[in-house]
């Protein structure tokens, strides 16, 4: 995709959420945080899984991380800056990555999948049981913080998050997404395509697959912290709930819901599931279920995802060839 094409689509979506608190009831406009909490998320997530070729089913402990260090910082030690929050919080997903990250990246395919898997639950059992620390089930209290040094006193709880913080998170989504392209668009994201392609052959090359890998998953780990943050202080509450393994499927569902294989396609993945699980949840308890048959059709139909579809269809209007 050219860069013109991707500046003339980054900028059309962004004036459309810009858009959006006019024309739309609050209700769809709060339903947008956690859209961008999931959608900074995924491009970190699709880092890992669409360039890198490795698959997470633990990814949801840095949403995690990001939640509980927020709840900590701002409940515990009493810390109103949510800038200086999200930074530490940030920085603290890396170092967490660190370690986690040496021993997963050494494996691909299964294992890889396996090994996140494991330590996702066993952050999510250190949360659940260790009740004096964390508030086991009950989870966290996220205090309220300041943004950008202002308090918005005369704003309430959800005409802050619709007002405010919406645009807040819409700016820190355009900055993440513009560090992502540049990170993806580097000598380092070529590296690893090149792994993805052919981890063997890009060694013979003098690529180091292993650094590649680790320096992919510690940088997917904090951009999942930033958008736990998010998630964290729309709710005001760092749930376990948030790490249990059926939020790595969640990821893993918005990523291929999108398309992979499109650098937007995360974050189309996200908005659709955020909107489609909305739905479904007012129409009937057994939205799972419905959920699961989308993503088997999708899978089958159109294995690159709703913005796979809209290149098909595009491609065919124009009388390109696929």
């Amino acid at each position: 995709m050219r860069l013109s094409t991707t500046v003339a689509i980054a900028a059309a979506g962004t004036t459309v959420l810009a858009l959006l608190p006019f024309v739309v009831p609050p209700y769809y406009v709060g339903l947008m945080i956690p859209f961008f909490g999931y959608a900074i998320a995924l491009l970190g997530f699709n880092l890992l899984f669409g360039y890198a070729g490795l698959l997470s089913f633990g990814h949801a402990m840095f949403l995690g991380v990001g939640a509980y260090g927020a709840a900590v910082m701002s409940g515990v030690l009493g810390i109103k800056s949510f800038e200086l929050v999200l930074g530490v919080v940030v920085l603290a997903s890396a170092i967490a990555a660190l370690p986690i990250g040496q021993l997963c990246v050494r494996y691909t395919g299964i294992f890889f999948g396996m090994l996140t898997l494991a330590f996702g639950m066993l952050f999510y059992s250190f949360l659940f049981k260790f009740y004096y620390v964390t508030g086991g089930d009950s989870g966290m209290r996220v205090a309220r913080m300041t943004i950008l040094g202002s308090e918005f006193r005369s704003y309430n709880k959800i005409d802050f998050l619709v007002g405010p913080f919406y645009y807040y998170c819409l700016g820190l989504l355009v900055v993440c997404g513009a560090a992502m392209w540049r990170i993806v668009h580097s000598p380092f994201g070529l590296h690893l395509k090149a792994i993805r392609d052919n981890a063997r052959k890009a060694e013979y090359l003098g690529v180091q697959v292993t650094r590649c890998r680790l320096i992919a998953f510690v940088i997917s780990a904090m951009f999942g912290a930033a958008g736990g943050v998010i998630l964290g202080f729309r709710v005001g509450l760092a749930d376990p709930e948030l790490v249990y393994w059926t939020q790595s499927g969640q990821l893993v569902f918005m990523t291929v819901l999108g398309g992979f294989s499109n650098f937007f396609g995360p974050i189309i993945g996200a908005l659709a599931f955020t909107l489609l699980q909305d739905q479904l949840q007012s129409l009937t308890e057994y939205w799972r279920f419905v959920l699961g048959v989308v993503l088997a059709v999708l899978v089958i139909g159109c294995p690159d995802g709703v913005t796979g579809l809209v290149v098909a269809l595009r491609r065919q209007w124009l009388g390109k060839p696929a």
